[in-house]
Order: structure tokens, then C-alpha cells, then sequence
């Protein structure tokens, strides 16, 4: 006998206020589910790009069946343009930390530390991102030019407040150095192979990405006149 709508709910605290937010056991499996097909994707257009990716290789990765991905994804391209959205949002995300309150050195320790944490635990989608890239970004084009810079330039803007009231160096470009931060923690995603071939090891473990971040972090706070 099935149970009703009541019986398939569980309690979720919401992220901006904190309350509780009931959600139907139907749009928990939903979402399982769309992750599961956008992990399967990530991997199969880090590994075959774009062009060379199908559906069916990508439901073969999520064991499912080809018509379950075109259930949630109409075509490849929407699939491909959320894999590669969620992955700016996230590192969007991340820059929460520059506020104009916040103090600068614990700003961009923070900052720093889960940009190497998601490079730790999401490779494979920093990969696709970089690819993204590399072939000019005609998914992400509008998006890069819109929401990120925007959100840089806020960012901007705290650094020139931070610098005002002398708890910076004047002389920070905060556009540049957002470039440098991303290129110095995507590296372990992206060139993860590279650095693990330097260090004479076949992966990276832990303790390398948290010297990664600790070295990044003494380098960018001396930088940046800081402590």
C-alpha cells in the first residue's frame, strides 16, 4: 500500500533563514537523480569533450537507460551548459567571503582553502570547465560577461575599501589577483597529472592540497601586505 505524501517527506533547513522546509520524497529523488546524470556527463565530456560525447555513453556512465537522460535533459547541449554552469556557480559561491566587513586576511585564507578543496574533490568538472575555455567559452560566453564580472568587480570594490581604510595594500589589483588565485587552485584540478608527476606520486593525497592552500595563502597574504 502506498503511503501518502506525508509519509514521504523529510525535514531540510533552508540556506538563507535557516527554517525548516519540507520537501516531497518525489523532489529529493529528482534531484538525486539529476545528479546522478550530471556527475555521468561530467565525466564523460572531461574525457571525450564536447563534440565527441553522446547521450549514450553518458547513460551507460550513470547505468541508466538513454531514454532517462533525455527525460531530464532534453539534448546533450542542455546537459553539457548545466554541467559547466553548476561549476562557475559553485566558485561564484565561494567568493561570499570578500565582504566589506570581513577581515582581509581571513577573507582570502578562506577563500583560498575551498577553491583547493573543490579542485580536491571536483577535478573532473574544473576539467570540463577548462575546456569550456579553451575552446572560447561559447556556452559560458554570456554568463563569464555578466554574472562573474560582476561579481568580481563587487569584489573590486571591497578591496578599494579595504585598502581606504588601510587594512590592505594600496597597490592591489583585485581583477588580477582574483586571476591568479584561480589559476594557482585550478592547476590541481586541471594539471592534477602534472603536479603529482613533479612530486613523484601517482595522485595527489590530502596533505598535498592542504600544503598547496598553506603555501598559496603565505605567498598571497605577504603579497597583499598582510599577515
Amino acid at each position: 500500500m502506498r503511503g501518502s505524501d506525508a509519509d514521504n517527506t523529510i525535514i531540510l533547513a533552508d540556506r538563507n533563514d535557516g527554517a525548516g522546509t519540507v520537501r516531497p520524497a518525489r523532489v529529493r529523488s529528482r534531484a538525486a537523480m539529476e545528479q546522478r546524470i550530471l556527475a555521468a556527463a561530467a565525466a564523460v565530456f572531461s574525457e571525450a569533450g564536447f563534440d565527441a560525447a553522446t547521450t549514450a555513453a553518458i547513460a551507460e556512465r550513470a547505468a541508466l537507460p538513454k531514454a532517462n537522460i533525455h527525460y531530464y535533459f532534453r539534448t546533450k547541449e542542455l546537459l553539457y551548459q548545466k554541467v559547466v554552469a553548476d561549476v562557475l556557480e559553485s566558485w561564484i559561491e565561494r567568493m561570499d567571503f570578500f565582504t566589506p566587513e570581513a577581515d582581509p586576511a581571513t577573507a582570502l585564507r578562506s577563500y583560498i582553502h575551498a577553491k583547493v578543496t573543490s579542485a580536491r574533490c571536483y577535478p573532473i568538472e574544473s576539467r570540463v570547465f577548462a575546456n569550456e575555455m579553451l575552446h572560447g567559452a561559447p556556452y559560458l560566453r554570456r554568463f563569464l560577461g555578466r554574472k562573474l564580472r560582476d561579481r568580481v568587480d563587487e569584489i573590486d570594490a571591497v578591496f578599494a575599501a579595504w585598502a581606504k581604510d588601510g587594512k590592505i595594500a594600496a597597490d592591489v589589483d583585485a581583477h588580477f589577483l582574483m586571476f591568479t588565485l584561480w589559476a594557482a587552485t585550478q592547476t590541481y584540478a586541471d594539471f592534477g597529472v602534472q603536479v603529482s608527476a613533479v612530486l613523484g606520486k601517482d595522485k595527489l593525497a590530502d596533505a598535498d592540497y592542504e600544503r598547496a592552500a598553506q603555501q598559496l595563502t603565505a605567498l598571497v597574504l605577504r603579497g597583499c601586505g598582510l599577515r
